[in-house]
């Protein structure tokens, strides 16, 4: 029996616990946008000829969610090659020619989801993936009367927590061939703040994962994420250089192709329970 925990409340488990409180017309939304979606995506094809590589990323891989990213990585894997995200920057570092057709896996936030339901699976596939932590929120259990759960993470749950990787579930990942990567120390919205202190979100974030995990962190991710709106691309990418990252990672859909900048990487937001027809839209766009 397990005991209760000392808030009365059990982790999320479950996307249906993660969304519990949802009103009704966000899920109608979502309803009519997938209904959308398979429509436009009859006519749609993903371009099988080489030359780019493309960066799904998700947030979580709750339980009921297992099943989907499966078909999704199995869906990925008739179009291209699994790289880890040092390759991929490794490859668009180079300037040559992209020989192939790649998918480099990341999840942003650190959610508790990315060892029980994300890792098992890509371990499995020895597919590498990349996990951008959250450095103040490691090891943090949130209510949903939590601020920083409710605003900064849109947590829709009612009776359950959302809980956040700690370092040691870090570091049983890490033995099963995952990497990590920066998504600042608090997860700021990185227009809001002053230069002095998005190196301090910077800088901080990747000394404690390269101290606590004995790993180099090469790789960081903007918050939120739309350029010239949740960040200044030129400032904050210079920063992100200066603090010694090889790359930055958006929320900008699209392919990378050759000459592209690893310090503004596009991405395809995926959620792991989507249709295939939806990856197929957004993989079909350039």
């Amino acid at each position: 029996m397990i005991d209760q925990p000392a808030n009365g409340l059990f982790p999320t488990r479950l996307h249906s616990e993660f969304i519990a409180t949802k009103p009704f017309k966000i899920r109608a939304r979502w309803a009519a946008r997938d209904l959308a979606l398979r429509a436009l995506s009859l006519t749609r094809r993903v371009d099988c000829d080489g030359g780019w590589i493309r960066f799904p990323y998700y947030h979580h891989v709750f339980d009921d969610e297992r099943g989907g990213f499966e078909r999704q990585l199995d869906y990925f894997s008739q179009f291209g090659e699994f790289i880890s995200l040092s390759d991929a920057v490794t490859i668009l570092e180079s300037g040559d020619p992209i020989d192939g057709c790649y998918f480099c896996i990341t999840f942003d936030d650190g959610f508790s989801s990315c060892l029980s339901g994300a890792t098992p699976i890509l371990a499995k596939r020895n597919i590498p993936a990349l996990f951008y932590l959250v450095t103040d929120l490691m090891g943090r259990s949130l209510t949903p009367d939590d601020a920083i759960a409710r605003d900064v993470f849109a947590f829709a749950g009612k009776d359950t927590t959302l809980d956040f990787l700690s370092w040691d579930d870090c570091r049983d990942m890490a033995l099963a061939g995952m990497s990590f990567g920066s998504h600042t120390k608090s997860h700021a919205r990185l227009a809001d703040l002053k230069p002095e202190t998005i190196e301090t979100e910077l800088r901080d974030s990747k000394q404690a994962i390269e101290r606590e995990l004995g790993q180099v962190c090469d790789h960081f991710c903007a918050p939120y994420g739309i350029p010239d709106s949740d960040f200044d691309p030129a400032r904050d990418g210079a920063s992100a250089r200066a603090a010694g990252y090889r790359s930055f990672a958006t929320g900008t859909r699209g392919a990378m192709r050759r000459g592209a900048d690893p310090l503004s990487l596009t991405r395809d937001q995926m959620v792991a329970n989507w249709g295939n027809h939806q990856l197929r839209y957004f993989l079909s766009q350039p």
